[in-house]
């Protein structure tokens, strides 16, 4: 058998490790377009921060380690630009050759992930305006903090990403402004969870500008006017964009994919597409949420490995496994704080009309006898007849 799996990280690489172990001879082949097959994602903001000292820490594994780990081909620099499922064919272009070429397969599994949102405001694509999904983007950001020396910076959007961004320019002494569009920060939770972080960024002198979305952003000799749609001007040195992120399905929707409600590829319950032999995980795919069973998308690196390894065994053994969802659990480091969400938040329940109390507790981390206890706040959503959990954050 030939298996052939666009996209590493997460998704692709653990797919890829458990095809081997659960299939000793196949020929398995994996195409990347940038020249890191697994790094930690997470680490990255840590890594320009400084937190994080050593480059290569981030790298969980190097295209070589695993290639000869696995007996797996990999081919990075290699952008897969088309799938011809009537012929079993995907057409691949090497980056740094220019060649294109053809590779035939058995099973394909696309595991692509996402892209950041960039949305069309005036002056978006200035220099010194980053995004930050990879190490690529990654090595951009950290060089010209370290280079530059810049005094300040605004981040747009206040999710995980940008409040772990905010706090680690912040500790690299740059003077951080933060822009979200909504009335909070972390959208996903609840108000009552958000507003002790609002407090603790006061505490930590970082700006943040709330219900106010960027218009527009113009360059100003060495540094940018982000101008607000209040009116207000910020002007700082560089930009970290963290609007967030959509499912990067275009190899998909060209190759005739069934694209979901959510924008993300449609999959079964064993993750295949809407075309035979062609499989998808990752931030790339829509599934059922295990509460609300509507579609939805989880931008989590632990549902894609799950998914993964349930993959590689349908591939090998048949359509055995199926893949429940995932309720989406994340944490994050918020400057001398820790927020967390798992499931559904009354907010989410309340706007698909799902009958639902909820509960605030606050307790201390552990037994208050033993030392080192931190006072948390914790809020519970469940159903009021069963009793059976929603969400807590």
């Amino acid at each position: 058998m030939k298996y052939l799996i666009v996209g590493g990280v997460a998704g692709g690489a653990t797919t890829a490790a458990r095809l081997r172990r659960v299939d000793e001879h196949a020929e398995i082949i994996m195409f990347e377009k940038g020249p890191h097959i697994s790094y930690a994602n997470c680490g990255l903001p840590y890594y320009i921060g400084g937190v994080i000292k050593e480059r290569e820490k981030l790298l969980v594994q190097t295209p070589e380690s695993f290639g000869t780990r696995f007996n797996i081909d990999i081919r990075i620099h290699s952008l897969v630009s088309a799938i011809h499922p009537d012929k079993k064919e995907i057409i691949v272009q090497s980056l740094k050759t220019g060649e294109t070429y053809t590779e035939s397969y058995d099973k394909l599994v696309l595991s692509p992930g996402a892209l950041p949102v960039k949305p069309p405001i005036p002056g978006i694509n200035l220099p010194n305006i980053f995004t930050l999904r990879n190490v690529p983007d990654t090595d951009k950001i950290k060089a010209f903090v370290d280079d530059k020396a810049p005094r300040s910076a605004v981040v747009v959007g206040a999710g995980f990403i940008g409040l772990e961004m905010a706090e680690n320019l912040h500790h690299r002494g740059v003077n951080v402004s933060v822009v979200e569009a909504s009335e909070q920060v972390m959208n996903m939770m609840d108000s009552e969870v958000a507003a002790p972080l609002h407090h603790h960024f006061k505490e930590k002198e970082v700006a943040l500008f709330l219900k106010d979305a960027v218009k527009e952003f113009k360059q100003q000799a060495n540094s940018i006017e982000v101008i607000l749609s209040s009116g207000r001007i910020i002007r700082a040195d560089f930009i970290i964009l963290s609007i967030g992120v959509k499912p990067d399905t275009s190899l998909a929707k060209a190759a005739g994919l069934k694209i979901g409600e959510t924008g993300g590829v449609w999959v079964d319950e064993y993750l295949q597409t809407s075309v035979q032999d062609i499989y998808a995980v990752g931030d790339s795919i829509e599934f059922p949420h295990p509460i609300t069973h509507k579609p939805a998308i989880a931008f989590l690196a632990g549902p894609a490995n799950r998914q993964g390894r349930i993959l590689a065994d349908n591939i090998v053994y048949g359509h055995h496994r199926k893949y429940k969802g995932s309720i989406g659990t994340a944490i994050a480091k918020v400057f001398d704080m820790t927020a967390g969400i798992t499931g559904m938040t009354h907010r989410g329940l309340k706007a698909l009309g799902i009958k639902h109390d909820c509960t605030i507790v606050h307790a201390g981390s552990h037994a208050g006898y033993y030392p080192g206890s931190t006072q948390m706040m914790l809020k519970i959503s469940f159903d009021p007849e069963s009793g059976k959990l929603y969400g807590g954050r």
